[in-house]
This record gives C-alpha cells, structure tokens and sequence, in this order.
C-alpha cells in the first residue's frame, strides 16, 4: 500500500529520504531493507541511488522518480496556505484575510464587515476584493479594461477572483452576476488550490457549497453559483466538495446537483490530469461517497444516491473509515437501520461477526439483544470497552440517545477524549436530545478537545448551533 506524500512536500527533502535509505541498505538495517526490498525491483546489494529515488517514489504512488519530480513542479504551483496569513497592516488585504474561509477557523466575516463599513474604498480596490463583495458592475468594468485580471492571482492568499467570490461570507452585492463576468472574462471554472500542497483541491466549487469539520456555513447562494460553474465545465468529481457537505445535515440538493452534472463519470477533469492517482478515480469517488452515506446513516442521501443509479453493493479498499466493510455492513454497525433496508432493498450483501453484532446491537439501542449477548459470552463486555473505544463517541453524533445510554451502563466513559467527547461531537451537530442525554450521564461542559484545545461550548459556537450554546451556557 503506498503512502501519502507529507504536507508541504519538498524534492530536496524527498532526496534526502532515498539517500537514507540507500545508506540504511548498504547498512544491512531491517526497516531500510523491507522498504526498499517491497518496491525495488531488483537485488538490493546492486542498489544505487537512482534505485533509491525509483523506490521513494513508488512509496508514494509514483512510477518513476520524473513522474514525481514533475508532481513536485505542480504542487509548487498549485500549494497555498491561508491559514498562515497573519494580519496585514492593509485595509483592503486584511478585509479579505477576515471575510473568506480558510478551513482551520470560522471566517471573521462580522469583523471584516466592519472593517467594509469603516472603509467603503474597499469595496473596489482590486478585482479580488471586488470579487469577495459580489460587485458585478465594477467586476465588469475591470475585465473590460484588462481581461487578464479576470484570471490574476493576488491578495493575502495569492487566489484568483473566483476562489475570493465563493470562499467570502460577507454578504455581496451580486454574486451570480459577477461570477457569469468573470467566467466569460476566460477565469477557470476549476479553479483551485492545494492546501499544504496536499490533495484533494479547494476549488470553487468546494467554496461555494461550504461544510466542513468546523461546521462552515455554505455560500448563501451555493447552489446557484455551483450550477453556474457546473455549466461552465467545472468538473463534479469534486473531493473535497463532498467530503465538506457531507458533514452538514442530511440534505440532498448539492448532492442531486453533482450527480446531475456526472459525479462518479467522465475522467476527473484537469485536477485529476495533474494530480493522477493521487486524486481518486471520479468512479472510486461516487464508491466513497456510498460508503460515506451508510457510515453515517444519511437515509435521504442515500435515497438520492441509489435513485441516481449509483452502486449500493460496494466495499471499503483501504479507508480506514471503512474498515474493509460493505455499505450495508456499515449501516448494520451504525444502528441505521432505514439505510440497511435501502441497501438491501437495491441488492447489497454483507454479514457481521464477532464483535460487530454486539456493536451494532449497542448502536440500534437493543438492550435484549446485547443482554442475551453477554450472558453468552460474560467477557464480551471487557472485549467491546478495549476494542471499540469510540463507540460512544460515534453513538453521540449520530445522535442515538438509546445508544449513548446503553453504552454508558456497559462501562464507556462519557468525558473520553479520542481526540474529542461526545458532548463536543453532539454539540457541534446541534442534537438537543444528545447534549441534554450526556450531560444527565456525566459529561464535562468543560473538557477541551486535543485537536482545537476547545470546549463543547466553543465547537457548538463556531458551528452556529445557537440553541446548543444557550444550553451549554448555563
């Protein structure tokens, strides 16, 4: 199995590695030599160093050292990191710094709104703070005079205009109006970059529907400007698009919109051509997203997925999400039992055992089942709290009150972190029921996640979920 390149990769510190190696084999050391002898065509005592790059760069998924060169060149170009922008002593560069989102912070659009209103100039300083404040009007007159600026790279994050116009969350003027401008201006409808130079994208797209693990609002109008680029060529098979809305409730509609426009088709457009295997296959992407959806018990996704003629009989490859289980085994271990009927209505196979009976028994809340299950096997229990620690961790965000109060009177601590609790995940998922269940059960308001190094309050806080953080606030 290959490995992921690190953040930030670098040629120089990949040449480095294969010098390493090459000295750990000529040293006869045992984890030198499993590495290079599982990549390595040929006898290691005739290894070189071009050997050794051969074998750095089939680790990582590459054929050839070139090929991963070239990759190098490309992330190069493509890698941005706007989470290490700091302030700028600029008005109109922090405006945008404060309005768009980053991904490793809720976006200051208060702040930046602020600042806008203290200084309206602003508004029209550049094409891409023209672009984040949706001014079709003043767009079109900039294009007009240099249509190369529709496509410029500039501001705190070094973005194109498209990327300020569907990551900016403060409200805009006209915001379809000026993505058709920029768009017929020659601006890519892919558009896009490589957060720590790692993949999947960003892309407009990404931006424009929003979501993601701190609960990031969508654009306000996502959708559209999502159909706009759709139409335009932006390419479906978008990873990270997926993976971002996903996390937000079980609706449907980006998710109809994709497939309408080939997710899970075509050849993956220009970010798979650059990136190859290194992005999934758009075949592999509509695979995980199935998985994704019965993981998590999406039962109107998954309606929209199998209606859409997506497979239902598919087995997670490698994910450690998936742990090698089927979607319906998936569904089965979740407690969601309205996704098992779907998949099994539409073909799917799977069968669980061992422990997995006893978990999903647990997360579907059948006390008779898992009570039967421990007089059989009296250590069944020891065996559960030891090998399924996170159990009661996933029971809370799926929002399985049974579940959670079923696991607790097993042994499961409420306040475990791994990295973050129950009360943080119910938190930021906005599950009354949940939040008032853990904290009835012992959970601590308190504890801070070891991720963020934050409260269940401050993660309800930044996903919006005002009727949890009344609660919380108490």
């Amino acid at each position: 199995m290959t490995n992921r390149l690190p953040e930030n990769p670098s040629l120089g510190h990949l040449k480095n590695e294969a010098k390493q190696l090459l000295r750990g084999v000529r040293a006869g050391e045992s984890r030198a030599l499993a590495t290079a002898g599982g990549w390595h065509p040929g006898e290691l005592s005739e290894l070189r160093l071009a050997g050794a790059q051969l074998v750095v760069a089939r680790k990582y998924g590459f054929t050839s050292w070139p090929r991963l060169r070239a990759h190098l060149a490309m992330v190069d170009e493509f890698a941005r990191r706007p989470h290490e922008v700091g302030p700028s002593a600029d008005s109109a560069t922090e405006f945008l710094r404060l309005a768009c989102l980053t991904y490793h912070a809720p976006a200051s659009t208060e702040t930046a709104a602020r600042l806008l209103a203290a200084h309206p100039r602003i508004a029209d300083a550049s094409v891409w703070t023209m672009a984040a404040v949706g001014d079709a009007a003043g767009m079109a007159r900039a294009v007009a005079a240099d249509p190369a600026s529709a496509q410029a790279h500039g501001g705190p994050f070094g973005w194109e205009p498209l990327l300020y116009l569907t990551y900016s969350r403060v409200t805009q003027s006209d915001a379809v109006g000026t993505v058709r401008v920029l768009l017929a201006a020659g601006a890519d409808p892919n558009a896009g970059y490589l957060p720590e130079g790692l993949a999947p994208p960003f892309t407009a797209l990404t931006g424009a529907l929003g979501g993601g693990e701190l609960g990031q609002p969508p654009h306000p109008r996502g959708l559209e400007l999502a159909r706009v680029l759709l139409r335009a060529g932006a390419d479906a098979n978008d990873g990270q698009a997926l993976y971002n809305r996903g996390l937000l409730s079980d609706d449907t509609g980006y998710l109809e919109l994709l497939l309408e426009f080939g997710l899970g088709r075509g050849d993956g457009g220009p970010w798979r051509a650059r990136l190859g295997q290194v992005q999934d296959s758009p075949a592999r992407m509509l695979k995980n997203t199935v998985l994704t959806v019965a993981l998590r018990g999406q039962a109107g996704r998954m309606r929209c997925l199998l209606a859409h003629g997506a497979p239902a009989d598919v087995k997670g490859d490698g994910h450690p999400s998936f742990g090698g289980h089927t979607a319906l085994e998936l569904a089965l271990l979740g407690g969601h039992t309205e996704v098992a009927r779907l998949l099994t209505d539409a073909g799917a196979s799977g069968t669980l055992r061992g422990l997995d009976v006893a978990e999903a028994a647990i997360m579907r809340g059948d006390r008779e089942q898992v009570e039967q299950l421990l007089s059989a096997d009296p250590g069944l229990a020891r065996q559960i709290l030891t090998r399924r620690r996170d159990l009661l961790i996933n029971a809370a965000e799926y929002g399985r009150v049974p579940a959670v109060r079923l696991a607790c009177a097993l042994g499961f601590d409420v306040n475990a972190r791994l990295p973050s609790t129950a009360l943080h995940k119910a938190a930021r998922a906005g599950h009354l029921p949940m939040v008032r269940a853990l904290l009835e059960l012992g959970a601590d308001r308190l504890v801070r996640d070891h991720d963020y190094d934050a409260t269940p309050l401050e993660w309800a806080r930044s996903a919006g979920q005002a009727k949890v953080v009344e609660l919380l606030s108490r």
